[in-house]
């Protein structure tokens, strides 16, 4: 997999950007939601796994009963394996509702699937772009830059998400496998 390096250098440019302006106002969220990124961050690991839980159904409502049920059939088809078929209800979330950051995240976890990095990266910085704190698009970015070469950019990325997320053990290994092979590369 390879990426153009103009586009990767956008695109991490425009989710670090995203992320420190509106990681601390989180002013697209909800009070609600605001209040479970907090608890998240302080909770312990077994209150972690009920709150992120909770973000995730938040996360999947976008406030209309036709759009929730193309998430859910594009959700279906991927969990069928029909890749095809998701990325159709996915498209169509996404050109009917673009506001919807699920939409953008779920189409990038397809186009991951499908080996097309530079698009998933592309939902993937929409998706950050509408809900910066979405841990798991910030998780999908930073595989990506990880298997394409950028492992300096991987690891500021997860720490992002253990920023959010303390309690996700595969980030807490990603990130001591980086730190290894950044070593003492600038980041």
């Amino acid at each position: 997999m390879m990426i153009c390096p103009r586009n990767r250098h956008r695109i991490v440019t425009a989710f670090f950007v995203t992320v420190s302006f509106c990681l601390p106002f989180s002013g697209a969220f909800a009070a609600d939601e605001q209040a479970l990124l907090d608890d998240l961050a302080t909770a312990s690991p077994e209150e972690a796994a009920q709150i992120e839980d909770q973000l995730a159904r938040a996360w999947a409502k976008s406030g209309s009963a036709a759009m929730d049920l193309l998430l859910q059939r594009g959700r279906d088809a991927l969990e069928a394996g029909d890749l095809d078929a998701a990325i159709e209800h996915f498209t169509a979330l996404t050109d009917h509702a673009p506001e919807f950051a699920e939409g953008w995240n779920m189409r990038a976890t397809v186009f991951f699937q499908q080996d097309k990095p530079g698009l998933a990266l592309e939902d993937l910085t929409k998706a950050l772009t509408l809900n910066p704190n979405h841990f798991g698009a910030i998780i999908g970015l930073a595989v990506i830059l990880e298997q394409t070469g950028y492992p300096a950019d991987a690891l500021e990325a997860y720490r992002t998400v253990q920023s959010i997320h303390p309690h996700q053990d595969q980030v807490a290994t990603a990130i001591e496998r980086l730190e290894k092979e950044v070593g003492g590369q600038d980041i």
